[in-house]
């Protein structure tokens, strides 16, 4: 667990592909996605939050802040990292931020540690798996936080990687954890998908 770095799970997206209401707290073999998610990041972090921009009723449960993106408009995971960014500027010593899918169950047990290694003062990580680029699994210096905010007032594009190439990045590379195993950052983003996810777990390769 490092010091310098916290968590942000992203849970503010709109959730078209499943059908509306919340991705993260649908149940996968009985437990909430999100659920999942943080029983996985949370032990390599120093402080997590979540992102939500829904009602926080559902998400207090976890007993973890629930920040709202402090710019408006859904305009993406971006918005997110800034909210997560910021957050994390009133947490003494932390220097980074960590985000993750609310909709990915398998993220790596150490995401974090594969993260810092690579990480710089103002070094943006992005997760990478058999050669798909996984931009909201990165590693944010809390530094750019202002640079950010301009991007996100001011840019004709919100895609995240648009904003990480204009800064010092590198991507870090992971694998499946075994042969049928799924791709770590395997997202049920519908309820197909949820399904495959369920199927993965009962057959305990995930």
């Amino acid at each position: 667990m490092s010091s310098e770095i916290a968590g942000l799970v992203l849970a503010g997206g709109l959730s078209r592909r499943m059908g509306g209401g919340e991705k993260g707290l649908q149940l996968l073999a009985g437990q909430s996605m999100i659920s999942r998610v943080i029983g996985r990041i949370a032990p390599q972090v120093d402080a997590l939050a979540i992102n939500a921009n829904s009602d926080p009723e559902p998400y207090l449960e976890f007993g973890l802040p629930v920040l709202p993106d402090t710019i408006g408009g859904h305009v993406g995971p971006l918005a997110g990292v800034l909210t997560g960014l910021e957050w994390a500027a009133t947490l003494p010593g932390v220097t980074h931020v960590v985000s993750a899918a609310t909709d990915t169950p398998f993220l790596p047990l150490d995401l974090v540690e594969r993260f810092a290694v690579l990480a710089g003062p103002e070094r943006i990580i992005i997760a990478r798996s058999d050669g798909n680029r996984h931009p909201v699994f990165g590693l944010w210096p809390v530094t750019l936080r202002q640079d950010l905010t301009e991007w996100l007032t001011t840019s004709d594009t919100m895609k995240v990687l648009a904003w990480v190439h204009r800064h010092d990045f590198a991507f870090c590379d992971f694998e499946a954890d075994g042969d049928g195993a799924p791709d770590p950052f395997f997202n049920a983003n519908t309820p197909e998908e949820l399904a495959e996810a369920a199927a993965f777990i009962a057959r305990d390769i995930a």
